[in-house]
């Protein structure tokens, strides 16, 4: 389609996806959960992007080593609660942004769209009686809209690892 002065007209399509929301109340501290976490979970590192293109496999070797558990790694951390300071009380939550660009790479070779999903949220609070709530959306349930079953392979394994994670924080391991 082609608009009054001969460029093409920009296409836009929407359509519904359903996501499934998963939310887990530990009853461990707030603070016990997130050391653990943390612990528990490899650190990317940024100084491995431009190896990428140019050392494929070094940048694969280099990639292996930040994973932590369940081969995932912390991209970000982004402070929310202290971000509410500036509206209302502060309040411990924090946002992970967590993954694996090897992890990614098995899915955006089939659907680059599948980049919009990795890394992962994870939305880490503390409940007003001190436990621990963690949220996330099903990275099943984000994936699905692709209708990759190479994708859905990929999403399937990660909700076990984001499961096995969330319960191994938890238990303080």
């Amino acid at each position: 389609m082609m608009t009054g002065n001969g460029r093409q007209a920009v296409s836009i399509s929407i359509r519904e996806v359903d996501i499934k929301h998963v939310v887990v109340d530990a009853p461990v501290h707030y603070e016990t959960f997130i050391r653990s976490l943390e612990r528990i979970l490899g650190r990317f590192s940024r100084d491995v992007e431009p190896v990428m293109t140019s050392q494929p496999a070094t940048a694969r070797r280099r990639i292996e080593a930040m994973a932590g558990e369940q081969g995932l790694m912390i991209f970000t951390i982004v402070d929310h609660g202290a971000a509410l300071n500036i509206v209302a009380e502060p309040r411990k939550a924090r946002q992970y942004l967590i993954g694996n660009p090897l992890m990614a790479v098995r899915m955006t070779r089939w659907n680059l769209g599948a980049a919009l999903y990795d890394p992962l949220r994870v939305l880490v609070h503390q409940r007003t009686d001190g436990a621990t709530r963690i949220e996330y959306d099903l990275p099943s349930s984000l994936l699905d809209q692709f209708g990759s079953a190479e994708v859905i392979r990929v999403a399937v394994s990660l909700d076990v690892k984001l499961e096995t994670l969330i319960s191994r924080a938890a238990a303080g391991s």
